[in-house]
C-alpha cells in the first residue's frame, strides 16, 4: 500500500506540475500534493502506528472515526460498550494500558446496570494495601523434575502463521521483558518464538515441529525442542474453546513456502489438523502420553488444553489419572466463547461448554478426587482485564492466559480479517507489506506495559476487597443481581406496611 500510495501521490504530482508549466492554474493543488507526500512519507517512516505505517495519509480516515473523533463512532456507528467480541471500551483500556497511559474512564459506567443483571466485586470498607510485586505461581506436580514459575497472566496459544514473525517476536520480546511466558500455538516452536522469553510449546493434532514424514508424533523430534532451555512447559491440545473437535485452521493464504517448511506440510494449502490426536484415542492413552513427554523432556511441566462438551469424557480423565497415579501439571481450560484466526461458524457459534460452567466444572472436579492439589488450573476465556482476571480466578483458576488482550497490545483493531491475510495492523498476516507497519520493539514494550498494568489493576482490585493474597479469592468476593432481591426481601419484607424508612 506504501509503494502504491507514492507511486500514485508522485504521478499526480507530476500532472500537476505539468499543469501548471503549461497552464498557470495548478498552484493550490501542487501544494497539497507535496504536503500529503511529505506527511505519507513521514507515516511509512514512523514507528508507533501501524495503520499510519502501512496506510500513509489514508489511515487517518481510521482515526478519524475511532481515534480522532469517538463521538462520530458513538451516535453513528458503534457505542462504546458495543462491539464483538470485545467492546470498544474494552478494546481503549487495552491500548492505554499497553501504551503506558492513563486507562481511566470519565463520567461513570456507560453499562446498563439494574438489580437483575449487575455483577460486581464487593468492595470492603477498609481495603487492603495494594502489593506492587506481580503475583507468580509455580506449576510442577509430584513427578515433576522442573517445577515452573509462572506469572499470574501469560500470552494464550497463538501460531506462527496465524500470527506474522514480528508479532511473534514482539510477543515473545515483552514476554522476556515482563517474566511470563509465550504460549507457541500448534504451529510449533520456531526461531521467532526465541527472542529470550519463556516458552510453554503447545502441542496439536498436527504435530507441527514433532512429526514424521506420515505426520504422526515423532519423539525424537520431540525431545530435541522440548529440551531447549526456553521451553519451560508443554501443553498438549486437544481441543480449543473456538472451534472444539474441529481441529486447527491455517488458510492457504496464510500458508507460505517458510511456514510449510517449519510445519512439515505443502506451501499455498489450506491446513486442516486432524480433529483428534494419532498418538492415542482415549483416557487412558493421554495418560501414557503425559507421561512420555515428561519423560522425554526430562521432567518439565506437562498438561493439556481442552474445551469441555461432554462433561463425563473429563471425569473419565480423571478417574484415569487416579488408576494410573500419574497426573497433569496443569490443566487449560478454555471456553466456547474462545478466539481463533479461522474456523467454520457453526463450531464457534454453537459447539462447546462457556467458560464459566466449564471452569467450575473442573474445579469442583479435581476437588471431589482430592486431586486439586496436583494440578495447577489455567483459566483462557476472554481475558482482558484485572476484573476478568479476579473472577476466573473466583471460579477456580490459578493462573489466566490471554490471547487477544495482548492482541490488542500489538495494535489490533479487531477487524476481522485474521482469516484472509489481510489484517491491516500487520499482527495476524504473511503479507510481507502489511507485516513491515508491525515495529518489533516498539510493540515489544507495549506488550511489556499491558501485562504489567493489568496485573496491577487486578492487585488493586484484590486490596479493593480487604484481601491480601489470591489464595483467598473466591466466589463470595462477587455480588449478582438476585443478591439483592434477598437483601431486599430481608430488610423491606412485604408483610410490612406503613414502615418509615426514618
Amino acid at each position: 500500500m506504501r509503494n502504491k500510495f507514492f507511486a500514485l501521490g508522485i504521478l499526480i504530482l507530476i500532472i500537476s506540475l505539468l499543469f501548471n508549466y503549461f497552464l498557470k492554474t495548478a498552484f493550490l493543488f501542487t501544494g497539497i500534493m507535496i504536503f500529503l507526500i511529505i506527511v505519507g512519507f513521514y507515516n511509512s517512516v514512523q514507528k508507533k502506528h501501524a495503520i499510519l505505517r502501512n496506510f500513509p495519509v489514508l489511515g487517518y480516515f481510521r482515526y478519524a472515526f475511532e481515534t480522532i473523533s469517538p463521538e462520530i463512532q458513538q451516535y453513528f456507528i458503534e457505542r462504546t460498550t458495543d462491539g464483538k467480541p470485545f467492546s470498544r471500551n474494552e478494546r481503549s483500556l487495552a491500548y492505554q494500558r499497553a501504551k503506558n497511559i492513563d486507562a481511566t474512564t470519565p463520567f461513570g459506567t456507560q453499562l446498563e446496570i439494574n438489580q437483575s443483571n449487575y455483577e460486581g466485586i464487593k468492595h470492603s470498607i477498609f481495603p487492603a494495601k495494594v502489593n506492587d510485586e506481580l503475583p507468580r505461581i509455580t506449576v510442577g506436580g509430584p513427578d515433576c523434575k522442573q517445577p515452573y514459575s509462572a506469572s499470574l497472566l501469560n500470552i494464550s496459544a497463538m501460531s506462527f502463521g496465524s500470527l506474522s514473525e514480528n508479532a511473534i517476536r514482539a510477543l515473545n520480546k515483552g514476554a522476556h521483558r515482563g517474566g511470563f511466558y509465550h504460549n507457541t500455538g500448534e504451529g510449533g516452536l520456531t526461531e521467532y518464538h526465541l527472542q529470550g522469553g519463556d516458552i510453554t510449546w503447545q502441542i496439536g493434532t498436527g504435530y507441527f515441529g514433532c512429526r514424521n514424514n506420515e505426520g504422526n508424533f515423532d519423539a525424537e523430534k520431540f525431545k530435541e525442542k522440548a529440551n531447549n532451555p526456553s521451553v519451560k512447559m508443554i501443553e498438549i491440545k486437544l481441543s480449543q474453546g473456538a472451534k472444539p473437535g474441529h481441529g486447527g485452521v491455517l488458510p492457504a493464504s496464510k500458508n507460505t513456502e517458510q511456514i510449510a517448511k517449519i510445519r512439515g506440510v505443502q506451501p499455498h494449502t489450506t491446513i486442516l489438523s486432524p480433529p483428534s490426536h494419532s498418538a492415542f484415542n482415549n483416557s487412558k492413552g493421554l495418560i501414557h502420553f503425559i507421561a512420555q513427554l515428561r519423560q522425554l523432556s526430562n521432567g518439565k511441566p506437562i498438561g493439556f488444553k481442552l474445551c469441555i462438551g461432554n462433561a463425563s469424557e473429563f471425569e473419565l480423565i480423571c478417574q484415569e489419572m487416579l488408576a494410573q497415579n500419574c497426573y497433569p501439571d496443569f490443566i487449560t481450560v478454555d471456553g466456547a466463547e474462545g478466539g481463533t484466526g479461522a474456523a467454520p461458524l457453526e463450531f464457534s457459534d454453537g459447539v462447546g461448554m462457556p467458560f464459566e460452567p466449564a471452569l467450575i466444572f473442573v474445579n469442583k472436579t479435581l476437588i471431589s478426587l482430592n486431586i486439586r492439589d496436583k494440578i495447577r488450573v489455567i483459566g483462557s476465556g476472554k481475558i482482558i482485564s484485572g476484573y476478568s482476571i479476579l473472577r476466573a480466578i473466583a471460579m477456580g483458576a490459578d493462573m489466566c492466559n490471554s490471547a487477544r488482550g495482548f492482541m490488542f497490545s500489538l495494535g489490533c483493531i479487531q477487524a476481522l480479517r485474521c482469516n484472509n491475510n489481510q489484517c491491516p495492523t500487520g499482527v495476524a498476516t504473511q503479507d510481507k507489506m502489511l507485516m513491515k507497519g508491525l515495529e518489533v520493539t516498539d510493540k515489544s514494550e507495549r506488550v511489556y506495559h499491558f501485562h504489567k498494568n493489568t496485573l496491577h489493576a487486578a492487585n488493586e482490585l484484590l486490596a479493593a476487597t480487604g484481601k491480601t493474597s489470591y489464595n483467598d479469592v473466591d466466589n463470595s468476593i462477587f455480588m449478582r443481581g438476585d443478591e439483592f432481591t434477598k437483601l431486599s426481601d430481608l430488610y423491606f419484607p412485604d408483610n410490612l406496611t406503613n414502615v418509615s424508612r426514618f
